[in-house]
């Protein structure tokens, strides 16, 4: 049996969702993930893409953008370079802290928990965020190859349950060869 790698553990600083498509979503108590689904009233939620662009070009095809996860330390950058944004103000659902959650092979998963949302692809940066702030979504782009953006990760949900801020996070990585994010 191969060994499990883990990464070190990271809590839930917030959780968010919104019903109608709009940039930010609201900060809530608790979210509740459905397997196969995303989140239970979101707007990104179901077995088939919801993002607007994506889902005219083809509507049945996956959903892989079922759950947006944004790190609180990258909140806390773009602050101390002058920009006030709150938890879901740059539409994620669940903002963690202590997990450098853009550097997450392909495949990570959080087993062994009430939920489990494996990131699978990296949010790309939109021209919607400078609508949001001006200048803001320059401070996202980082001049490496993999990953581009500082959006936070793409996530499918593979458990269930409630989820709530100050809960534990604890990632597994995938076996080897690992392959990096890609830029959705």
């Amino acid at each position: 049996m191969t060994p499990v790698e883990t990464i070190p553990e990271g809590k839930v600083d917030a959780v968010c969702a919104e019903h109608k498509h709009r940039f930010s979503k609201a900060p809530r108590p608790s979210i509740r993930l459905i397997a196969g689904h995303g989140i239970e009233g979101d707007v990104h939620a179901g077995p088939f893409v919801k993002h607007r662009f994506l889902a005219r070009r083809n509507p049945r095809a996956p959903n892989l953008r079922q759950v947006h996860l944004i790190a609180a330390e990258l909140l806390q950058a773009l602050q101390g370079a002058g920009h006030h944004v709150e938890r879901g103000e740059l539409g994620e659902n669940i903002t963690t802290a202590g997990i450098d959650l853009e550097t997450l092979p392909l495949g990570t998963g959080t087993p062994d928990r009430r939920w489990d949302a494996a990131p699978d692809r990296i949010a790309d940066a939109v021209v919607l965020i400078d609508r949001f702030q001006s200048g803001l979504k320059a401070l996202l782009i980082v001049p490496r190859p993999q990953p581009q953006f500082r959006a936070g990760v793409m996530a499918i949900v593979t458990g269930g349950g409630i989820v709530v801020p100050g809960d534990d996070i604890r990632a597994i990585l995938p076996q080897a060869p690992r392959r990096a994010l890609p830029a959705i």
